[in-house]
């Protein structure tokens, strides 16, 4: 499944199709620092069954001032300061991504990176075929206009927004004609499952109709429940946290999920699609003989003499359905029998005149 084209390709109306969703492991920077460990969370994320992996891509002097504070789970993660966090893991820059689209595209798996600054911007654009924008951008419409010249799809998150700001940020992306998907995200780390609120993904469909709706998780992964229930909600894409190792300490390797985590959500996503089948209402080829067999027929009442015209005390209805149908009870009274019928006859066209 291609990215792009699933966004670009997006009509009105398909929002209600539930099916596999195209899935991004989000990386973030769990590699730490280490393009050896950048490149095994790339290869567990094609062995989980991943669509994508994504990073993210900044320095901390862009990205925060010296005294911006914290806003995740501080007995998770003790770094008190952003831009203390974010000293921590801003030493990939160009080259590093490029090395890492590289190992992408070895093992056929989608790269992705989330840029912070325009100029990450510029040298992602070469190696990605969408643009992220991260909820913390959603109102920084110098930052979106810039992604927007380069022509290519986006991808917004909302958490932390009311709908008059995504209306906004919406409109800012239109005035360029980029295709927008749009992402549900509850922006806590971790998020309670309390506070999930998996609704507004039919809330956004319902709103945007001829958008791309999917979902950006920050659940603690437990059972992969969440992600299926955002499926069946209708979400497209998914994206989630993605770590080597969900028992480390820090950063947003405590809310993320692993590659037996991606199994286990497909696993039940193949019970889950299974059970769901077809939106068309038609019958099955299992339910061919119960079609026949459960339905019912015309069936004479009592016994009828040949040349008697049919009235209503004549017939019954009974199974199996190999007769005529009940459908037809009011022409049947028009008709003559044209030989003897015993009483519990199934009844069918033959016995009657035409």
């Amino acid at each position: 499944m291609n990215l792009r084209n699933l966004i670009e390709h997006h009509r009105p109306g398909e929002n209600h199709l539930i099916s596999r969703p195209y899935l991004i492991a989000e990386a973030g920077v769990n590699h730490e620092g280490s393009l050896d460990l950048a490149r095994r969370l790339i290869d567990e994320a094609k062995e989980g069954g991943a669509d994508a992996i994504k990073f993210q891509t900044y320095k901390a002097s862009t990205i925060a001032s010296k005294d911006s504070p914290s806003y995740w789970d501080l007995t998770k993660e003790p770094t008190d300061s952003q831009y203390k966090l974010f000293q921590k893991y801003d030493k990939f820059w160009k080259s590093e991504f490029e090395a890492l689209a590289e190992h992408c595209q070895n093992v056929n798996i989608e790269f992705l990176s989330t840029p912070f600054d325009i100029e990450s911007a510029r040298f992602l654009n070469d190696l990605m075929p969408v643009f992220k924008i991260s909820s913390s951008d959603l109102n920084n419409k110098p930052f979106i206009n810039f992604l927007c010249q380069f022509g290519k799809p986006i991808i917004l998150s909302t958490g932390a927004s009311y709908l008059w700001e995504v209306e906004q940020s919406l409109n800012w992306i239109e005035t360029h004609g980029n295709p927008v998907a749009l992402l549900h995200c509850i922006l806590n780390y971790p998020t309670d499952d309390a506070n999930a609120n998996l609704a507004m993904i039919k809330g956004l469909a319902h709103k945007f109709p001829d958008r791309l709706i999917g979902y950006s998780d920050h659940t603690l992964p437990k059972d992969m429940k969440t992600l299926e229930v955002a499926t069946l909600m209708g979400a497209r894409i998914i994206e989630k946290h993605f770590s080597h190792d969900k028992t480390l300490t820090g950063n947003d390797h405590y809310h993320a999920m692993d590659k037996d985590d991606l199994k286990r959500f497909h696993a039940r996503m193949d019970t889950s699609l299974a059970l769901l089948g077809s939106d068309t209402r038609t019958p099955l080829s299992s339910e061919k003989i119960s079609r026949t067999n459960a339905r019912r027929s015309l069936v004479a009442a009592r016994s009828i003499s040949a040349g008697s015209n049919i009235v209503a005390e004549d017939i019954t209805w009974k199974r199996p359905g190999t007769g005529i149908d009940p459908r037809e009870y009011e022409h049947l009274l028009t008709k003559t029998a044209l030989q003897n019928i015993k009483e519990d006859t199934v009844l069918t066209w033959g016995l009657f005149d035409d």
